[in-house]
């Protein structure tokens, strides 16, 4: 269900908060969803439940999920627009770091004509 590499050099929080939004935005989760509680998680992933938690803290400042006590953790209602603002700014930060890396311009705008492309053609 959550796609984590435990051998990745990414930290398995960042991959955990990474892997919720994305599902979230393919319609996997849809508002009101129940997660599964931290500790069923992190014994699911075989990761610490510190690790979960932290994922969790993340997603709930970002707005992504809120907690009822003693109820769990649930998808917000709000998780459209804050997907698009996670997007935007996760894009912004990949340009940054491929114009740091030398990629000029025209091979940035090619590569996104490419993933527009693999998605069925659209602009």
């Amino acid at each position: 269900m959550f796609d984590i590499d435990l051998q990745s050099r990414i930290p398995i929080y960042e991959q955990l908060y990474k892997s919720i939004v994305e599902q979230t935005a393919k319609k996997r989760f849809s508002p009101g969803d129940k997660l599964p509680s931290v500790r069923e998680l992190a014994k699911t992933l075989g990761v610490n439940p510190n690790t979960v938690s932290k994922a969790f803290q993340m997603l709930e400042r970002d707005g992504l999920i809120y907690s009822v006590p003693g109820r769990g953790s649930f998808i917000s209602f709000e998780t459209a627009d804050i997907i698009t603002d996670v997007a935007r700014d996760n894009f912004r930060s990949s340009v940054r770091e491929a114009v740091r890396a030398g990629l000029e311009k025209n091979t940035l705008e090619k590569i996104i004509d490419e993933v527009f492309e693999e998605r069925g053609g659209e602009k």
